[in-house]
């Protein structure tokens, strides 16, 4: 096995008896060039088809329901995307260069054993998503089978989910195993196929409303009044947070990249425009909602089914599609990954990702999705203040400590430069602890653990900027730590 630093074409992977095999297996193993087949229009597609997705027209319309204005809303959803989208590209660079997947890359900054830390954290937060996106999914699958007349009834008072809406729930949730036990591959061509599909769709969904509703009605509503007036950097830090998780996880991407400068294009023309675009969407069917029917839909399930059985059925079966090929790009590959990093030897990708499955039965996002403050601050903004420290840390070790080498050998073997303390590396954790500690108090606050008025305002507002804060402790602590004189 050689130390590769080489371009794509001449990363060389890593021979099973060279590795240990407490450490490596055939998925986290360096791909090969014969694996290297992602053009820059797979990773266009790849983040069209999950940009369209329900979350992020909820994102949007959250943001008018907690009190911002359309065009306040849809800047901070584009300014959000371009910053995330720069520790995506730097991370992602990885990928093309070294064939690894994020958990193997993190070894490098946190251990060998220590990057189980991140990698469960990451996967954890992924199972997390997946379970929102069956719910979401599921709640298109019951309103298509009303369509189709089945009668089927949602929550009664005092209820947050119905029986028949939880069975929608396992059904969505047992399609996307398909798709693991078929690997990466199978998740490229759906996005390929999808992407185009979604695109059409919402633009006649847009279409259609522009049509019953005047456009200067539709963009003129007055934004909804709510106590306090919208928090701007809450909601920023809480839109970085809803890609915080790719932009650890992408190089499990770019890893099959032709190039460097098939994942720069691809990724740069697929997430900052489409996902203003399509919150755009989110917008648009909030406020025809209120006008039309007399009530703002933050889902866009609710808004279809008042829209007759046609437009319904078409609609609900486009939102089936968009979760699916969400869930199992974002929610499923990265945990796959990042479980079977735990114990490579007896967890594969197919393995992690059944496993990452039935973690997230365990979630209850209808519960999470009661109201949208807990959506857009406390579940966005809690894990992304977790991510942004892993992500500052990544950034900083293979960027400014290690000048962008890494040796790959010992990304797999005990005994090597990242063995450090019995695995583990001390610095990292440190400087992890640093990064989110301070952040804690504000999330328990703003999840209601505690009383708000007893907390200082700077210990609330520290969560407020929650990822940006987090990066930049924990990425300078490790450096002066890691770069200090012994």
């Amino acid at each position: 096995m050689t130390n590769s630093t080489g371009s794509a074409a001449h990363v060389a992977r890593p021979l099973p008896g060279a590795a240990s095999d407490a450490l490596a297996n055939d998925d986290l193993l360096p791909t090969t060039p014969a694996q290297r087949r992602w053009a820059w229009r797979d990773f266009a597609a790849l983040w069209v088809g999950m940009v369209v997705c329900v979350p992020t027209y909820t994102m949007a319309s959250s943001m008018l329901d907690q009190g911002f204005t359309w065009q306040m809303a849809v800047w901070l959803v584009f300014l959000a995307n371009c910053i995330v989208l720069v520790p995506m590209l730097l991370i992602g660079s990885v990928g093309p260069r070294y064939g690894v997947p994020f958990p193997v890359l993190a070894r490098a900054s946190f251990g060998v054993q220590g990057a189980n830390l991140p990698a469960v954290l990451r996967g954890l937060v992924a199972c997390g998503w997946f379970s929102i996106n069956c719910y979401f999914g599921a709640l298109a699958l019951h309103g298509f089978l009303n369509v189709l007349g089945m009668g089927l009834v949602g929550p009664t008072e005092g209820q947050t989910i119905s029986n028949s809406q939880f069975a929608c729930f396992l059904a969505f949730w047992a399609v996307h195993i398909w798709f693991i036990w078929k690997g990466p591959e199978s998740i490229r061509k759906l996005e390929v196929v999808a992407a185009p599909l979604m695109i059409a769709a919402s633009l006649a969904l847009v279409v259609v409303l522009l049509v019953r509703v005047p456009p200067g009605q539709l963009f003129n509503l007055p934004p909804k009044v709510v106590e306090g007036g919208p928090r701007t950097w809450a909601a920023l830090t809480g839109l970085v947070g809803f890609w915080a998780t790719l932009a650890l996880n992408i190089p499990d991407f770019t890893r099959f990249a032709r190039s460097q400068k098939d994942q720069i294009l691809g990724q740069a023309i697929g997430l900052p425009i489409p996902m203003a675009l399509f919150s755009m969407v989110g917008v648009i069917g909030f406020s025809a909602s209120a006008i039309l029917y007399g009530k703002a839909q933050l889902f866009p399930d609710g808004l279809l089914t008042q829209m007759g059985s046609f437009a319904a059925g078409l609609g609900l079966l486009v939102i089936l599609l968009a979760n699916l090929t969400t869930n199992v790009a974002a929610n499923l590959v990265s945990p796959s990954y990042d479980f079977s990093q735990v114990a490579p030897a007896k967890i594969s990708f197919r393995a992690g990702g059944l496993i990452a499955a039935f973690i997230g039965l365990l979630f209850m996002p209808w519960k999470l999705l009661a109201t949208s403050g807990d959506y857009l601050f406390t579940w966005l903004g809690g894990y992304g203040t977790l991510l942004g420290a892993i992500a500052g840390i990544l950034l900083v070790d293979y960027y400014l400590v290690r000048k962008g080498e890494l040796k790959v050998d010992d990304l797999y073997r005990r005994g090597g430069e990242y063995e450090y303390c019995d695995g583990w590396n001390p610095r990292a954790l440190v400087a992890f602890g640093l990064g989110v500690l301070p952040c804690l108090p504000g999330y328990l606050a703003v999840s209601g653990a505690i009383d708000k008025a007893a907390l200082p305002g700077l210990l609330l507002g520290l969560f407020d900027f929650g990822w940006f804060f987090s990066l930049a402790v924990a990425g300078t602590c490790y450096y002066y730590l890691s770069t200090r004189k012994k």
